[in-house]
């Protein structure tokens, strides 16, 4: 699909490697779009065959932003008509607000009134105008990214993430994923809807559904709708057995550190895992995971007293790759309303590939 805001569809399941729909946003010039005749069965995408966007994103710096309110969504709804209810002030006043640039969603500024808000979405009213490049403006804009877009369609788009990117903002910084992608899907009168979250340090495969009620019907039942969740994981050393499950209750210190334990009233964390390569200092494990729980991959391995290359928080001593040697290769999953399968892969990083 053209990233110019017309009515077409990208292309899905193409031959890796494939240039003629790469397209780059903001877009230089307008493209002619291919159409893609929906069906039941089994979707796949490519990295390889698809585009990529420069994303603005709200900028981040060392001052924390100052909020006035901050409300968690409970039901999907109109912005205009969330606010009006939460705020005790007039019609008038609230679209000020939003064309003043005071309204942020997930952290990013929104300024149209009849923005879809979806459950767990988070609205924070900001102090003072969110803009980018004022004079006088305290924070620093980070670097412009480019992420690819692994696959889209009329309900979903799926982003290679980049290690060290957020998947949605925190209290200290606002530079995500969702910005990113909320910026290009604006421009088409669409927006994200958050369906997973995969850690900063991790890159990969991320997922966004398109419109509330696909959202809505996914987010009530994700892991009977999710099939596979495949990750690759550089660790330190070998383990013991070649091909295994690790099973374990996972619990959360008051320092949020994870930490793995055999007490059942912890969240059951499931973790499949297969050696792949191995030599005298590392091995790589391809890893799939029964449930999605925080840290289940990089707290599991590191109790078994493997940790995952890079990873400081949970004791890792050495960090060949410069980063966390941790990629996610795919995520599986039927359509809520069609019950076809798609697929999204994002290949694995060079880096990983060299250290064997």
């Amino acid at each position: 699909m053209p990233l110019n805001g017309k009515d077409s569809e990208r292309r899905s399941g193409e031959k890796k490697g494939s240039g003629a729909n790469r397209r780059e946003w903001p877009p230089r010039e307008a493209d002619e779009g291919e159409k893609n005749g929906k069906g039941r069965g089994r979707k796949k995408a490519n990295a390889g065959a698809v585009g990529s966007f420069n994303g603005r994103a709200d900028k981040v710096g060392s001052a924390r932003r100052s909020y006035t309110a901050e409300y968690k969504v409970n039901r999907s709804g109109e912005l205009l008509d969330f606010l009006l209810a939460k705020c005790d002030t007039s019609r008038n006043n609230v679209k000020t607000l939003l064309s003043g640039h005071f309204v942020l969603i997930n952290g990013s500024v929104v300024t149209r009134h009849n923005f879809m808000l979806a459950k767990d979405d988070e609205v924070k009213i900001s102090k003072y105008p969110i803009r980018e490049g004022e004079k006088g403006d305290r924070e620093k804009p980070k670097r412009r990214l480019s992420l690819k877009i692994l696959y889209e369609d009329d309900d979903f788009v799926a982003v290679d993430k980049p290690a060290g990117l957020l998947s949605v903002e925190s209290d200290k910084e606002s530079q995500c994923a969702f910005a990113y992608v909320l910026e290009y899907l604006e421009a088409k009168g669409a927006r994200p809807f958050i369906l997973h979250r995969i850690d900063k340090e991790t890159s990969g495969v991320l997922i966004f559904a398109k419109n509330v009620k696909i959202h809505s019907m996914l987010k009530m039942k994700w892991n009977e709708y999710v099939k596979t969740r495949e990750y690759y994981a550089v660790i330190e050393g070998k383990m013991a057995q070649k091909e295994g499950t690790i099973v374990s209750f996972l619990k959360e210190n008051k320092n949020n550190l994870v930490y793995s334990t055999h007490d059942p009233s912890g969240q059951k964390a499931v973790t499949h895992y297969v050696s792949v390569r191995e030599n005298a200092q590392y091995s790589l494990l391809r890893v799939t995971i029964d449930t999605g729980r925080k840290n289940q991959i990089r707290v599991q391995l590191k109790e078994a007293g493997h940790p995952v290359v890079g990873d400081e928080k949970y004791e890792a001593s050495k960090n060949p790759l410069g980063r966390l040697g941790l990629h996610a290769s795919k995520l599986e999953f039927s359509h809520p309303l069609t019950g076809e399968e798609i697929s999204v892969g994002s290949p694995l990083p060079p880096s990983f590939k060299g250290l064997f």
